[in-house]
């Protein structure tokens, strides 16, 4: 069986390391797994790059500027936007030609096109698509948070400056609804969460839903001594040290704010943790983070490479992830496959990674108080010790490469036997 995964960018974004992951464990599970991307940073033989021209370049800025001068030449929500109106065919790739099924994941900034989705869509090919965000069935957002246009239309959206019953989001929403209907399509969601939403989005009704978590080398992703990760990052021996890591430390949706809040609560009730703990700070803009918490921070800036995060995850004792939105972070099962407990927002897909208490705390969402407890219960935690024999665990049991390439060879073999029988 050959499938085809098609993807942005190869290594750059959760999504993209993701979808690498889902090929990487169907070629060792009996599955001939390529990636189709437009973005490669690798030399992966597996991995298949839209042929390099300015035009792939123009493509996006055209598109990004055209949301930024609907925006009124603002960057507020620049990159929260996707309306698919730049992109490439694909169709005409001797991968996509030979592929026996063809795998869709996170496909925007100007890689598909709702176009280029429907020539995929034209193709008869089997489809299967991941969704690593909600972006498939809204107008135009990946996340609609508060927000509960997506379940009759889109429209009036809170993201453009201008709008209206009938505006960039309404007309895509309806676009989608055009390109999805009568077709066939298995739609796969990284968590229990947001197999729920995709089961009630007017947009894939009548498509088969599955929920598979994304796969991780648990043997790569492992506990070692924290005592060296931490003397080779250079951090402090003594510590107790958390991590906080996004790709833009300062995206609203990664809740850094309600954490420096947290910490800043938590050293005022107890002033005596001021010099016991550390935070790690990783991802862009982390050096804009150094002064802003009520402890000593550690700015590691952007990290690229699964052994730089490895290394980052085993110098940490817990994972701060306070986010407004997310679906299954890769953050989260990297991190308790080395043995690292996460205290977090009860949001999004995080419920069905962490267990509260057990291998970590669920704080209320967005409740800082609450976060500000969670990080005094797993990092000061006399049990800290099963906590991160529990993470490491549950990352073992629950997302090994193998479990996870049976189930998508299971969907995959469905598309296909659909397919020829129509």
């Amino acid at each position: 069986m050959r499938a085809l995964l098609l993807n942005t960018s190869e290594q750059t974004g959760g999504a993209a390391i993701a979808a690498h992951r889902i090929m990487q464990a169907l070629n060792k599970n009996g599955v001939q797994a390529r990636m189709l991307v437009r973005d490669a940073t690798g030399t992966d033989e597996h991995v298949v790059r839209l042929a390099p021209s300015p035009a792939l370049r123009a493509k996006f800025v055209m598109e990004r500027a055209a949301i930024w001068a609907g925006n009124g030449f603002s960057r507020r929500h620049l990159f929260e936007i996707d309306p698919a109106t730049h992109g490439t065919d694909v169709t005409p790739y001797d991968a996509f030609r030979r592929a026996d099924v063809v795998h869709l994941h996170w496909v925007n900034q100007a890689f598909l096109s709702m176009e280029g989705l429907g020539h995929i869509f034209a193709s008869g090919k089997p489809l299967v698509w991941t969704l690593h965000d909600m972006w498939p069935m809204t107008g135009v957002c990946h996340y609609a948070r508060e927000c509960d246009g997506w379940l009759w239309g889109c429209g009036r959206c809170r993201l453009l400056a201008r709008p209206r019953g009938n505006d960039l989001s309404r007309r895509t929403f309806v676009a989608k609804q055009r390109l999805f209907a009568g077709a066939r399509v298995h739609i796969v969601a990284c968590s229990h969460w947001l197999a729920e939403l995709a089961r009630r989005s007017p947009v894939l009704e009548g498509q088969p839903v599955w929920s598979i978590p994304n796969p991780i080398d648990t043997d790569f992703f492992s506990p070692s001594s924290r005592e060296t990760a931490r003397r080779r990052l250079g951090l402090p021996v003594e510590k107790r040290l958390l991590l906080f890591a996004a790709y833009q430390v300062g995206d609203p949706l990664k809740g850094v704010t309600y954490l420096a809040d947290a910490v800043g609560r938590l050293v005022a009730a107890r002033p005596d943790l001021r010099d016991r703990l550390g935070i790690i700070v990783a991802g862009r803009g982390a050096d804009e983070w150094r002064d802003r918490f009520a402890v000593p921070a550690y700015p590691q800036g952007y990290v690229q490479g699964a052994a730089a995060m490895r290394e980052l995850y085993r110098a940490a004792d817990v994972l701060a992830m306070p986010s407004m939105a997310d679906n299954l972070p890769n953050t989260i099962v990297e991190a308790m496959a080395c043995g690292v407990p996460c205290a977090g927002f009860d949001v999004g897909g995080l419920p069905q990674l962490i267990g509260h208490c057990t291998d970590g705390y669920l704080a209320r969402y967005r409740d800082a108080d609450d976060l500000a407890r969670g990080i005094e219960a797993t990092l000061l935690s006399p049990r800290l010790d099963a906590l991160r024999r529990a993470a490491r665990e549950k990352a073992v049991h629950s997302y090994s490469e193998t479990a996870v390439a049976r189930q998508y060879a299971r969907v995959y073999e469905q598309a296909i036997e659909e397919t020829s029988n129509r």
